[in-house]
Order: structure tokens, then C-alpha cells, then sequence
């Protein structure tokens, strides 16, 4: 489209009708499509053609949403997956294999934190975590030749920890290397992470774009601004694919996108469905509106519960002492979003006392919608991690993960005002 305002992109951007078609994407429910000619079929299988041949690979419902989220993210395109968890999988497999390795924060969701000091070592594949406060000196010395990616969240899950943007894309520009960035709980709406530097941004959609807790999905948005051509660390994107007509990635004007799509959902299918594409796609039109009343929320909430006695400790950018303020203010100048942490005087006991005593705040695990929740990420999302992962990725016993929706901000303290009466 063209050079337009995010909020206006929010709206219109993925899909644009023709005279007497709907005015939003319908959803296409198939799972294949028709084709009289078979060359027009063949060349579609070559990629020498746009359209649509099998729903594993691609759906109109789907490109409808991709192209809206690669509009937001300034890529070049954007590949829907099942959810949050697959674009991440799909992104690191994209470009690593037995063998390589990838470096990343270790303030990263627990679910993420598990895929790769886990899971990926099984196929192979070493994580390598950094401090995210470390200096540039510190985690370069853990990139070597086979490092594949550097990878980072915007604003972490749960420590509320902000990316210094500056510092990893300085290390990724001096090894050459790719920088991935979840930017799930900024958004496009707050942090267009390509205007600092990143090469590749990653959404569980489930959250903040989709907006209303009603459909999974994930999204991986190639920026366009990598060159693999003749870049010895990413040899398969400059050697024939074999399993694709011995096409050669680099050469393409899109490579990691193509390459993504090629090999990894043809072979892996963790595509988006299209109803959850429906879905996020219409979710996506009110997303500059909620984040700014998300962060205004949360603006509120932090300066309260920062005074409250009861309250040990909170972690949101938008408070002057804390020390993300100012990273936040230079990448999230227009809002640092809904999510913060905070930690409870005494024992664990009395966060579940604290949780179970709110009303209009619910427990759940979710976090990132309309609606206000809360979490106990130590005995949950992380419950899997050992004591030193908990200590590494920032998440404390007694630390509360706190999703400010959209309600009124009073209503919501006056919920938190009389559960930690009841501490």
C-alpha cells in the first residue's frame, strides 16, 4: 500500500476488494483449489507463479493476514503459522540444522526458554543464552561459525526486561549474522523492530494483534534487509535445493520468506488455519487503538501499585526509576504496553491469596487481550525451568505477571486495591 500511518495500515492493509467482493476477506475453507490448465498448476509448484494450489502451503484467507502483518512490520512478507511456538520453531529451522548453533536472551518466554535448552539440542542444535544486560563484548564471544541467529524478545516475558536494540544489532551487523526479534508484546503499534536493525520479526498473534483470546496463530515477517548472497555462515541458501528443483534461495528477492515456506511448512505443515487468519485479520484493525489504551492503563496501574506497601517490587518501562526507562522511551516512545510484573511482600503462599481474592482480574494463562489476567509464572509457564533457569530469565518466586486489558483503569485498581487488602 502506500506509504501510509500505522493506524491506517491497521485497517486497511492485507487485502483489498474488487468490484462486488466482500469488503473483508471471506474465509476459505477449502483445502485445495481448482485449476483447468496444468501448466498453470505446474508453474505454481515452481514458484513461477502467485496463487494457490494446497492450504497446507498457502490459503487467501492466511495471505490476507500475512499481508496486513508484513504491512505493519515494514517486511517484505510475512508466513502464518499455527501458532506463536511454530513461527519460532519454523524461523530457527529455517536457517539452522545439526550442528549450528543460535544465541539468545535468556529473558525470554518460558516456552521459548524450553524449545531451545531443550528441544533443539535433541535435533542437534545448540542454544546459546546471553545476560540480556550484558555488554556487546560479553555475548559476542558466544557467536562463532556456526551461529546461525541472534535471538531476542522486544520487551520480555515475564521480566518486562527492553531490548537494547542498538547493542545486539551492532553485534549482528559486525558477524554478519541474522537478528530475530519476538516482538509479540510491543507490537508493530509501540516497536517497528527493522527501524533498529532487525532482520526477522516473530508474533505469537494469539496475543495483542489477534486481541480478544479467540485464535491461535503465529506469524514470522522476513524485513528483506539481510543479504544471504555468498554469506559463508548461511551455505543453504547459496547451494541448489535438491528437494525443490535445485532452486538456490539466495538468488531470490525474497530468500528467507521463500525458504521458510519451501521447505519448512511444506514439510512441517504448521500453517495458520483460516478461520484463525479471519479472525486476527479483523482483530488487527483495532490494534493502534488498544496498545495505546493498553500502555495508558498500565501507566496508571504501575504508579499505583509502585506505592502501595504491600508491593516489593514492579517492572514496567513506564516508571522513571525503572531501569528500562529510558531503553523504553528511545525504541516505545508512544507507549511500553500492558504487560508489567510485580512482586508480593512475604511468602509464595500469599500470591496465590493475592490472585485468588481479585474479581474483575481473572487467572489465566494468557495474557496480551482486552481483558486485565494474571499469572504465577514460577509454578506455570516456567514451572519446567530449573532454579538457575528461573534466576537467568529474570522470573523470581514471588514475581506476578500482570495483563492490563482495556477496561477502566480505576475499576481495574480498585480490584488490586482490595485483593492485597485481603493479603
Amino acid at each position: 500500500m502506500k506509504n501510509y500511518k500505522l493506524d491506517t495500515l491497521c485497517v486497511q492493509a492485507g487485502y483489498t476488494p474488487k468490484t462486488g467482493e466482500s469488503r473483508i476477506p471471506p474465509i476459505y475453507q477449502s483445502t485445495t483449489y481448482y485449476y483447468e490448465k496444468t501448466k498453470d498448476m505446474a508453474d505454481l509448484f515452481d514458484l513461477k507463479s502467485d496463487g494457490y494450489f494446497y492450504s497446507r502451503l498457502s490459503n487467501p484467507t492466511v495471505a490476507a493476514f500475512e499481508g496486513k502483518v508484513a504491512a505493519l512490520e515494514n517486511g517484505v512478507c510475512a508466513i502464518g503459522c499455527a501458532s506463536g511456538m511454530s513461527a519460532t520453531t519454523l524461523a530457527v529451522f529455517t536457517v539452522a540444522g545439526a550442528g549450528d548453533n543460535i544465541v539468545s536472551s535468556s529473558a525470554i518466554y518460558g516456552g521459548t526458554y524450553n524449545l531451545f535448552a531443550i528441544t533443539l539440542p535433541k535435533l542437534g542444535i545448540e542454544c546459546r543464552f546471553f545476560n540480556p544486560d550484558a555488554p556487546a563484548e560479553e555475548i559476542e564471544k558466544l557467536i562463532d561459525g556456526n551461529t546461525k541467529m541472534i535471538f531476542t524478545e522486544t520487551v520480555a516475558n515475564p521480566a518486562i526486561v527492553v531490548l537494547d536494540f542498538d547493542k545486539i544489532a551492532g553485534i549482528a551487523k559486525k558477524h554478519n549474522v541474522l537478528f530475530a526479534v519476538d516482538n509479540t508484546l510491543a507490537t508493530p503499534a509501540l516497536c517497528r523492530p527493522k527501524e533498529f536493525g532487525a532482520h526477522l520479526v516473530i508474533h505469537s498473534s494469539t496475543k495483542y494483534l489477534d486481541g480478544h483470546a479467540a485464535a491461535l496463530g503465529g506469524v514470522i515477517v522476513d524485513l528483506g534487509n539481510f543479504n544471504f548472497k555468498n554469506n559463508a555462515r548461511y551455505q543453504s541458501f547459496n547451494k541448489p535445493d535438491e528437494s525443490y528443483h535445485g532452486l538456490v534461495y539466495a538468488d531470490l528477492p525474497v530468500a528467507f520468506g521463500t525458504k521458510c515456506r519451501a521447505q519448512m511448512i511444506r514439510d512441517m505443515g504448521a500453517i495458520m488455519s483460516p478461520q484463525n487468519a479471519f479472525i486476527s485479520f479483523i482483530g488487527c484493525d483495532t490494534l493502534a487503538l488498544r496498545m495505546e489504551r493498553h500502555s495508558k492503563n498500565a501507566e496508571k496501574i504501575a504508579k499505583f501499585l509502585s506505592e502501595h506497601p504491600k508491593i516489593e517490587w514492579i517492572n514496567h518501562p513506564s516508571l522513571k526509576n525503572n531501569r528500562y526507562h529510558k531503553l523504553a522511551q528511545k525504541y516505545m516512545p508512544n507507549g511500553q504496553g500492558g504487560m508489567m510484573s510485580f512482586g508480593i511482600k512475604g511468602s509464595v503462599d500469599k500470591c496465590a491469596a493475592f490472585m485468588e481474592a481479585l474479581n474483575l482480574i481473572t487467572q489465566e494463562t494468557h495474557v496480551a487481550d482486552v481483558r486485565s489476567c494474571v499469572l504465577h509464572p514460577a509454578s506455570t509457564t516456567h514451572r519446567q525451568l530449573s532454579e538457575s533457569d528461573l534466576k537467568a530469565a529474570g522470573v523470581p518466586h514471588n514475581l506476578i505477571r500482570l495483563s492490563v486489558g482495556i477496561e477502566n483503569a480505576e475499576d481495574i485498581i480498585e480490584d488490586l486495591a482490595q485483593a492485597l487488602e485481603k493479603v
